[in-house]
């Protein structure tokens, strides 16, 4: 099965680059075409959303609608789909980052929590607790 690097996802996304945007466009076509499914590895998801908020200033609730539209894909097979799945239900109606919901997600996974943080922020997050100097 072949896997999608952050880059093609951005310029799928963002079509910013005619030319990219067009390569990515015959690739996921030839792909499905073909019956392939795409992978999309977790750490692949980390980064798409940084770049789409830090990058292309994307807003909450465009990540949030571009990674619903993304995980609903039937041509896409994610990594630790369901952990994804949590985070962002998490990231949905926590103040804390996707990274850090995700985190907070992998760890309840695998049956590890609470995941300890000095974020204030993702502390507040079920399945985390803060560090502070007097634990």
């Amino acid at each position: 099965m072949p896997a999608l690097d952050t880059n093609i996802l951005v310029r799928y996304i963002v079509a910013d680059d005619p030319g990219q945007l067009a390569a990515a466009w015959r690739l996921i076509k030839r792909c499905v075409d073909e019956g392939q499914t795409l992978f999309i590895p977790v750490t692949v998801v980390l980064e798409l959303v940084w770049v789409l908020r830090s990058r292309f200033g994307f807003a909450k609730a465009d990540v949030l609608l571009t990674l619903s539209s993304l995980f609903s894909a039937a041509e896409l097979t994610l990594e630790s789909e369901r952990a994804l799945e949590v985070a962002l239900q998490l990231f949905r109606k926590d103040s804390a980052d996707f990274a850090d919901c995700l985190h907070i997600a992998l760890a309840v996974q695998a049956g590890e929590q609470p995941l300890w943080t000095f974020d204030k922020a993702a502390a507040k997050v079920n399945g985390a607790r803060l560090l502070t100097s007097s634990n």
